[in-house]
């Protein structure tokens, strides 16, 4: 553990939960409360620039509306591969009650009424996960020094596994989430939910929220420059946070269950260097998670 992994004792400074794709668009669109935000301001081809954020303020809004559909057919091939695993019904072994004359556990009801399987024990079943709400928690930020090509490999694998997830017959949920460090001890976190179970998925929202580093260099610091003054200071004097940029369960807000929480992008991990690796890596984690068959 380093010195900026979370702890219990750290304290966490938080944004409300954005619960829809418009109001984060709203909240990054809403006017700064700083006068040298980094998230709209705009700049040259130097460190901060455009070229740095993956585009001008006015781009990053585009695609906020009309989605990033440039490397779509790279994952529109990706998910005819996957839609092969992903499209039959994927098994789990859970363990489900079975009533019995013998057991580890006495049903005091069926006891009671005179029932004699009235002992109960778990067995193990294999039952299948199809049908399932699939949510994510995807962390958006990684070091400045990241290499655009990371951010876009990583994002093509993870968007053709979730349309393939939901090609199968799952629904997907899907939350971007913006966490890091101000000190040694102090975190800020903010979620939002980019793609609702309930909604059809849009890949072009999809790919611009995982792959393109606008969304967070551009929206993402936008939210914050919008908080209230003293937390968005804080946030940018501390250039938008350090490592580690980990989420947790705790950042969302109640009521969303069983998320699986990606971790961050780190400028160490090799996964990322090209599209094969990242899908790789994206598919092993995939079947590890029972959402995908083994090939």
């Amino acid at each position: 553990m380093s010195e900026t992994d979370p702890r219990p004792g750290d304290t966490v400074q938080a944004l409300p939960p954005m619960w829809s794709w418009q109001e984060f668009v709203d909240r990054a669109r809403a006017p700064d409360s700083i006068d040298d935000g980094g998230g709209r301001r705009e700049r040259g081809d130097g460190q901060g620039g455009d070229a740095w954020a993956g585009g001008s303020w006015e781009e990053a809004l585009r695609l906020a509306e009309d989605g990033w559909t440039a490397v779509l057919p790279a994952v529109e091939a990706e998910v005819a591969v996957l839609r092969e695993r992903a499209g039959s019904e994927v098994l789990t072994t859970a363990l489900v009650p079975a009533w019995d004359v013998t057991g580890s556990e006495v049903d005091v009801g069926a006891y009671l009424s005179g029932a004699p399987e009235c002992m109960v024990d778990a067995v193990p079943q294999r039952i299948s996960t199809r049908g399932r709400v699939v949510a994510f928690l995807v962390p958006t930020a990684y070091a400045n020094t990241t290499a655009h090509s990371a951010v876009r490999h990583r994002g093509v694998a993870l968007a053709a596994l979730c349309s393939a997830i939901i090609a199968s017959g799952h629904s997907v949920e899907i939350w971007s989430g913006y966490c890091g460090y101000l000190s040694a001890t102090d975190r800020f976190a903010s979620v939002a939910r980019v793609v609702s179970a309930a909604e059809p998925l849009d890949v072009g929202r999809l790919m611009f929220v995982m792959a393109h580093p606008a969304m967070l260099r551009r929206l993402w610091f936008a939210v914050w420059d919008s908080a209230p003054e003293p937390e968005a200071r804080r946030v940018h004097g501390n250039s938008y946070g350090f490592p580690s940029f980990d989420c947790f369960p705790e950042d969302l807000p109640e009521g969303v269950e069983d998320a699986y929480v990606l971790p961050y992008l780190s400028e160490d991990d090799r996964q990322w260097e090209t599209v094969d690796t990242a899908l790789a890596w994206c598919r092993g984690m995939f079947t590890s998670l029972g959402l995908l068959r083994e090939s």
